[in-house]
């Protein structure tokens, strides 16, 4: 992004039924290795914009799947634990979850199915991205703004950004390094804000902190 101005984009993922269906877990294995990427990225992030009431406590439709149908609680909790934040690609995320499902039908004495009805229905997801019209060339009033963003515009330009800028960054560090250096403490702080286990909510007031902190911090707030 540079020095250009700040885009305020908005975004949607729109499900998409892939056909394909898994009623234990060795089916669901074999599946998962060919299936499309998108399928992964919406079934582990996918939860944030559209959020699950049932199974709060997993963080992932593999792992909701896991413990609702399959009643496999080792693996529910050992896939919700997974952060696809840490990874370098879908694939690598891909290949964890693969390595999971194996060493637990490895240590089964049968492979665990579901009832029929409680198939796991890989979905993948298509971004659909709106553009607000707004734009913002000073970070401080880009500061203001952040507690007025759509919970898409938080996860377009934090979560989604990651697939798209090419040291795999948030839209909002993209943005600031431009800036010849001034703004690296704070780039630093966005930089260390995981945004998987947490909400959009959360995760726009953790997002907002990081720009307030710095804007308040003395002689950093005054030469913005």
């Amino acid at each position: 992004m540079g020095n250009q101005p700040f885009r305020i984009l908005d975004c949607a993922l729109i499900a998409i039924a892939t056909g394909q269906k898994a009623q234990n877990l060795r089916e669901f294995r074999d599946i998962l290795k060919n299936i499309h990427s998108g399928s992964i990225y919406y079934h582990f992030w996918g939860g944030l914009l559209h959020p699950h009431f049932d199974e709060p406590e997993f963080q992932n439709d593999f792992a909701v799947w896991a413990a609702r149908d399959l009643h496999d609680l080792k693996i529910a909790e050992e896939l919700s634990i997974i952060d696809p934040n840490i990874f370098r690609d879908i694939d690598d995320l891909r290949q964890e979850v693969i390595e999971i499902i194996e060493e637990r039908l490895y240590a089964s004495e049968h492979v665990p199915w579901v009832k029929a009805g409680h198939e796991f229905h890989f979905i993948r997801s298509q971004i659909v991205i709106f553009d607000s019209g707004i734009t913002y060339d000073n970070p401080r009033k880009l500061a203001e703004a952040i507690p007025k963003m759509s919970l898409g515009s938080i996860f377009f330009h934090f979560i989604d950004a990651r697939r798209r800028t090419p040291e795999s960054k948030n839209d909002f560090s993209a943005w600031l390094s431009g800036f010849n250096d001034k703004y690296t403490s704070m780039i630093s702080g966005l930089d260390e804000i995981d945004p998987y286990f947490t909400t959009l909510n959360e995760l726009r007031q953790e997002i907002y902190n990081v720009f307030n902190n710095y804007f308040k911090g003395g002689r950093n707030g005054k030469s913005a």
